[in-house]
């Protein structure tokens, strides 16, 4: 049996795996991808029904069978090498770096090779406001915190820290008792009972400092249980408003330090997202910060209270140069 799973990434691999051994005999390929004969050649088969868009002749991948063995004589384009855009090389060092903190990588220095050479690729051609490289102290002190609360969990001891809340934009000293290390959409975090809440709570990894290992038992109450995530790590609160922000391409990076939803990409690279908040202050702040990179669509009273604030800061300005 070879299901969906198995089938896509070998199909993908046959056409460069053949072109670069023309001629093979199909018992030999077979055994490579660890398939009989019988299914290969069904793979084949399916390989003449792929190609390009249009599916007609001179569209489609062509095969060479000369008895037991197989050539490929038209690849439709899959020799070529892969490229990415700019935000696909981002999105892939994201998850890649996160694979590299992960306890338990088998090749640490491959993946930590992979994401040098992607580095490198991506370059000048990168669009403007995507960052690549996270900064070697950032990385650093992410995977030290993630290798403190591993031990933590080991040694079954609850942690005492100082926590950013982007949401709300404070920073307090909490302690809690750690359940668990998770790994959500290339973004690792803490599950923990948190004491100062009551209730569990998620911690992204890089927004924990001054973490301290207690020498108290991590003691979760009985009724704590995971987190469920199947519908994401955001569940808004009743209390809380929702904006709908225009980001320039320099601004993107809002939509993946902060919990949001992508509602459409835009002209000129600019990103449509949907974000709540707690805090209409706080809100206004982020957006005069990001200096016109990001343009409040609605709702209408928070974008008013941005223009307000931008006007009393401008008046105030205007102010003291007149002194």
């Amino acid at each position: 049996m070879s299901g969906s799973n198995e089938r896509m990434p070998r199909l993908l691999a046959l056409v460069p795996y053949l072109l670069a051994r023309p001629g093979i005999r199909i018992d030999d390929a077979a055994r490579d991808f660890g398939v009989s004969p019988k299914q290969l050649r069904r793979d084949l088969e399916l390989l003449w029904m792929c190609g390009l868009p249009g599916y007609g002749p001179g569209d489609l991948i062509d095969l060479s069978f000369d008895e037991d063995t197989v050539s490929v004589t038209y690849d439709a384009g899959m020799r070529r090498p892969l490229r990415l855009t700019g935000g696909e090389a981002t999105a892939l060092l994201v998850a890649l770096r996160a694979l590299a903190e992960t306890p338990g990588v088998v090749d640490t220095e491959a993946v930590q090779r992979t994401i040098a050479k992607i580095e490198e690729a991506a370059g000048a051609s990168r669009p403007s406001g995507v960052v690549v490289g996270n900064g070697v102290r950032e990385r650093a002190e992410t995977a030290r915190t993630r290798e403190t609360i591993r031990q933590a969990l080991q040694r079954g001891r609850a942690l005492r820290m100082r926590y950013y809340t982007a949401s709300k934009d404070e920073i307090n000293d909490r302690t809690v008792d750690p359940m668990r290390l998770l790994i959500v959409q290339a973004i690792g975090y803490l599950e923990a009972w948190c004491r100062r809440a009551d209730g569990v709570r998620l911690f992204r990894l890089d927004r924990i400092d001054e973490l301290e290992v207690l020498d108290e038992a991590a003691a979760p109450p009985p009724h704590a249980r995971p987190t469920d995530l199947s519908g994401g790590v955001f569940s808004p609160g009743p209390d809380q408003q929702e904006a709908e922000l225009a980001l320039e391409p320099d601004a993107r990076w809002v939509a993946e330090y902060y919990p949001c939803e992508e509602l459409a990409e835009l002209d000129g690279g600019r990103l449509r997202i949907s974000m709540r908040y707690g805090d209409e202050s706080w809100m206004v702040r982020l957006v005069l910060g990001l200096g016109g990179g990001a343009m409040v669509e609605r709702p209408a009273a928070l974008a008013s209270a941005v223009r307000q604030r931008a006007a009393d800061a401008l008046a105030r300005a205007r102010h003291l140069t007149a002194i």
